[in-house]
């Protein structure tokens, strides 16, 4: 019998699992952080303790973590998806009695080494959530409004907490993460459609409510959007970020300026060049051809992702790793949009390239349950 024969049937076990990991993901993982890195040592003048350091030790204990999730059989996740929503539910209610304050926002949980935000962490929690309930759930239930309005309550609880907080961009991120995983277990296209056109006239009532007694968003929310719409009309208040945030961009032309030659990030005209718009950074040192070469890695990874799901036969499974899937494409999409003036600015960081420590650790915990799918689907 061969290795690849034995692979396919049998079950792994103890460090034999290890042959069963889908090393390519990790790699391309790898090497989208390591890129994070780099860039970090760069806009940081070619210090590498002042953020590069710490987020290579996030990293390291993100993947102890990926590796010890992925080595749990997925039904023991399956089974713990209530207790960790809950606790993910728990944790949003803390923030808002507790919570740190940073940036005009109360999102976060101090807990010494680093700030835990409990909205990223609800991202996965709330998907595990939603796949274990349509595993449960009969097909012919699936599209029927009571079996519907459930997964709608789970969503709609962490999502007004999030915004309380304030957090726009997370929120949005759970509406359309659970929306995402409602639509691949097979929810009627109808009440999305009609979804879309709540959501539209919701907008409408958010843009016509500025200025009156019943104003739906805060003022800085607002004037987040107007930004979006015509950068222009601040360019040295609120719309200043964006301005230099396209000016970076443009300014690297086809190659870039050079490793550590990015004049926009170097001379501080860029802001948030650690976070949010490291993207920028990216795109003035190595131009099209670094950023397009960036894109192709996330794309790798979603594709490794769906691959996943279809050649999996575990319902929770195909679930899960399309809810993970779809909840990295938004975290791209957000951040990529906003750093290019597509979108307002409302705070997503570009996944395993920002500084940051809550946000890198829920992506790989997200991960090392796609590998614990991958690792113990049925063969």
């Amino acid at each position: 019998m061969s290795f690849l024969e034995y692979r396919l049937k049998t079950t792994p076990t103890g460090f034999g699992k290890v042959f069963y990991l889908n090393w390519a993901l990790i790699l391309v993982i790898t090497a989208v952080a390591a890129i994070g890195w780099l860039m970090l040592y760069s806009i940081a003048g070619g210090e590498i303790g002042t953020w590069a350091k710490p987020q290579m030790q996030r990293f390291g204990l993100g993947m102890a973590l990926m590796f010890f999730v992925a080595f749990v059989p997925i039904w023991f996740w399956r089974n713990m998806s209530g207790m960790a929503y809950a606790v993910g539910m728990i944790l949003l209610l803390i923030v808002e009695f507790f919570g740190v304050v940073g940036m005009g926002a109360q999102r976060w949980i101090d807990i010494g080494f680093m700030r835990l935000q409990p909205s990223e962490l609800m991202k996965v929690t709330l998907v595990m959530m939603l796949a274990t309930y349509y595993d449960w759930l009969d097909d012919k239930k699936v599209s029927r409004p009571l079996w519907v309005l459930i997964p709608v309550l789970l969503i709609i609880a962490p999502t007004v907490l999030v915004l309380m907080q304030p957090n726009l961009g997370t929120s949005v991120m759970l509406v359309v993460g659970g929306a995402g995983v409602m639509f691949a277990a097979g929810v009627s296209l109808w009440y999305f459609v009609v979804v879309g056109a709540g959501v539209g006239g919701t907008v409408a009532a958010v843009m016509l409510s500025e200025g009156t007694p019943w104003q739906l968003l805060h003022d800085y929310q607002y004037k987040r959007i107007h930004t979006f719409l015509d950068p222009s009309a601040d360019p040295l208040g609120a719309g200043y970020n964006i301005i230099q945030a396209k000016i970076a961009l443009g300014s690297g032309g086809w190659a870039g300026k050079g490793f550590m030659q990015g004049t926009q990030s170097r001379l501080n005209f860029l802001p948030e060049k650690h976070t949010d718009f490291i993207f920028t950074t990216l795109g003035e040192e190595f131009g099209f051809i670094g950023a397009i070469s960036l894109l192709a890695l996330y794309t790798l990874v979603l594709v490794f992702c769906i691959v996943a799901a279809i050649q999996n036969k575990d319902r929770f499974s195909q679930l899960l790793i399309i809810g993970v899937a779809v909840n990295f494409f938004l975290y791209l999409a957000v951040n990529l949009s906003m750093v290019m003036g597509m979108a307002p600015v409302v705070g997503v960081p570009l996944p395993l390239l920002s500084y940051g420590g809550s946000a890198t650790l829920v992506i790989l915990l997200a991960f090392g349950l796609v590998q614990s799918a991958i690792v113990h689907r049925p063969r």
